[in-house]
């Protein structure tokens, strides 16, 4: 075991050539599924101008330099899905020889970060982009495996050398999850979005294709079937919009058969209730060039999570100047100026973990209330577009957040 103290002084360390960092996480391009993997993808291609950095991600081999898959264990095939979560991270742990600070994101990632610590003697950085005693509803997907996932985290956190969340509300989640975490810990860096890739696309072909009618005002919501983005909520919610609103759904991935089929019978039911254009449901997921062209054109884009750390997504949107409506949980008030780039739905929730609201009735009648504000007011959904795309450029690039990141690992070197 090394000390990396031993063999460079913290001077040296802040040199890009001197100073290696080693990036732990699921997902990273082109397997990328959520928010985690885009804030690899772009975290990673603008630490590279301020150090040498390696990433350590889950399957198939990637061609890109510096970049190191590991495909599940064969001989854990048919274990439990945390379990072989596990064994991929055992490996990663070995393959960080060398490394001067190893940054894990997510659970599935975390015990690698951990154990390569360990091992190897360097700091250890965890991002928190969610929590996993916040996500109780994930014991349905995973089993046993949940105690497993959540052993890894608190592990992790609670070992870690510093923390970044990449909110506020995030960070008093960590504290609340892991009260035992030292506060001056935790420093707060933003996810960020490349206002570059994500800006409006007036083209129409996207739009044609998918059969979305530009002569009627559009909802649109992107995301994964699962229970933190309230997409129920959202789908109850647009019964009471104008019939002439055309409701269009990027989502897929779901959670469990069981939200699955919650999803599917909500869909009939809007359905029946609007005219055969009304509904547009698009399961597979697009190319992000196309879910740019289609945020683009929305009259507003809606993100009705009862969890969400920060929720890129909303970034995402405002960044195409389109006025969002999102709940007001997590890190989301800290995104979307409410009443400036987009309206915030107050939600109070039960304290048991789960996000759900106290009264789901008032929250889905306040989330339609919200909307058709902006439905029945195009002219200022537009102006809320444009200063959202202000706010997105001038807020939250990734070149601040790659130097904010630089400060969190010299602070533990």
């Amino acid at each position: 075991m090394r000390d990396v103290t031993d063999s460079h002084s913290k001077s040296a360390l802040t040199a890009a050539s001197d100073l290696r960092v080693d990036l732990i996480t699921r997902e990273y391009p082109p397997e990328v599924y959520g928010g985690a993997g885009v804030h690899l993808e772009y975290l990673s291609r603008d630490l590279r101008a301020l150090a040498d950095v390696r990433v350590h991600c889950f399957g198939a081999p990637r061609d890109e330099p510096g970049v190191t898959a590991y495909p599940e264990p064969a001989e854990l095939a048919g274990a439990n899905a945390a379990l072989r979560t596990m064994g991929v991270d055992l490996e990663i742990a070995a393959g960080c020889e060398g490394t001067n600070i190893v940054h894990s994101h997510t659970w599935y990632a975390n015990l690698a970060g951990h154990t390569a610590k360990l091992l190897w003697g360097v700091p250890h950085v965890v991002t928190t982009h969610s929590l996993e005693p916040l996500r109780p509803w994930k014991a349905e997907q995973l089993g046993g495996g949940y105690a497993l996932s959540s052993f890894c985290e608190r592990t992790a956190i609670e070992g870690a050398d510093a923390i970044i969340a990449v909110s506020g509300g995030m960070k008093r989640d960590v504290l609340t999850a892991y009260p035992s975490v030292d506060p001056d810990k935790i420093r707060v860096v933003y996810n960020g979005i490349n206002t570059e890739q994500y800006a409006p696309d007036r083209g129409t072909d996207v739009i044609e294709r998918l059969g979305i009618d530009l002569n009627r005002p559009s909802v649109v919501f992107v995301g994964r079937i699962t229970r933190q983005k309230g997409l129920p909520y959202l789908m109850r919610a647009c019964h009471d919009l104008p019939p002439e609103t055309q409701i269009v759904l990027l989502a897929g991935a779901p959670d469990t058969p069981e939200i699955a089929a919650e999803v599917e019978g909500l869909a009939i039911q809007l359905r029946n209730a609007r005219d055969d254009k009304g509904v547009i449901w698009v399961q597979e997921m697009l190319p992000k060039q196309e879910v740019v062209q289609v945020l683009t054109h929305a009259t507003v884009f809606v993100c009705p999570s009862v969890y969400e750390p920060m929720g890129i997504v909303n970034l995402e949107a405002m960044a195409c100047e389109t006025a969002v409506v999102a709940t007001a949980t997590g890190g989301i008030p800290e995104v979307v100026a409410d009443g400036e780039t987009g309206l915030l739905v107050p939600i109070e929730q039960l304290a048991d973990g789960t996000g759900t609201p106290v009264d789901p009735d008032r929250f889905v009648a306040d989330l339609s209330a919200a909307i058709r504000t902006l439905i029945l007011d195009p002219a200022r959904a537009q102006q809320m577009g444009l200063a959202g795309r202000r706010r997105a450029v001038e807020k939250f690039s990734w070149a601040t957040i790659a130097q904010d990141t630089m400060a969190v690992y010299r602070s533990v070197l």
